[in-house]
């Protein structure tokens, strides 16, 4: 049994934040594995389905981000999981927009809703970042993630979604470098794809712009 956590804040006027990528990505999961509508329970809502032959529970906490760790921790002890077989999405500001980075334990680093989950189960679980990208200013951090995702940010945040919720069946399994390279092969399709969109023969040497983008995401660096 697995449980899969996404963090954001509950309520329409949210939904488009960038601190609700979280929720948007277990969102994808349960369409893509046709998992059963979502109930309410632990302080939040949920859905049990299976990812491959694996059993995993999606959650998505309404206690607002700051709580996470209360919705996370009760349905972490109701299903007797120990705290490896929890996976959390969610924000992070320090990677480049539509990075994606997966690991066990370490630090909360500020984020309000990782520093609540350390509190109710520990540190020793998965996080996987979904990078949205810094402000240049900390100072507009806040404003930042409770901003709505902008037009550009259209551009690369679908395939993002798609690529974690494809490589998901590897964190079912546990197997994060599994899933790291699985997500890494998914976004370099959309890079190649979007390749192939290329402008008409006298500008050919002008990429799209999502190309552009997807591009600066995958250096090596």
């Amino acid at each position: 049994m697995k449980l899969f956590a996404g963090l954001g804040n509950p309520g329409r006027q949210y939904s488009k934040n960038r601190h609700n990528i979280g929720y948007m990505a277990v969102e994808r999961i349960a369409s893509d594995y046709n998992f059963p509508a979502w109930r309410r329970k632990f302080s939040g809502i949920v859905s049990e389905g299976r990812i491959g032959p694996e059993k995993v529970v999606l959650l998505k906490p309404e206690t607002f981000m700051n709580r996470s760790g209360q919705s996370v921790g009760e349905a972490m002890r109701f299903f007797k999981c120990a705290p490896e077989d929890v996976t959390v999405f969610y924000d992070e500001i320090d990677l480049r927009p539509g990075k994606v980075k997966a690991k066990v334990g370490g630090g909360h680093a500020g984020h309000n809703g990782i520093r609540s989950i350390h509190q109710h189960i520990g540190a020793e679980f998965v996080r996987v970042r979904l990078g949205v990208g810094h402000p240049g200013n900390k100072e507009l951090v806040t404003r930042f993630v409770l901003g709505n995702f902008s037009a550009q940010d259209e551009e690369w945040l679908p395939s993002i979604l798609d690529s974690v919720s494809s490589a998901a069946v590897e964190l079912a399994k546990g197997n994060l470098p599994a899933f790291s390279n699985s997500f890494s092969r998914k976004m370099a399709d959309a890079v190649e794809s979007s390749s192939r969109k290329v402008a008409p023969p006298a500008e050919k040497s002008t990429k799209s712009g999502i190309f552009q983008k997807l591009s600066t995401l995958f250096r090596t660096d």
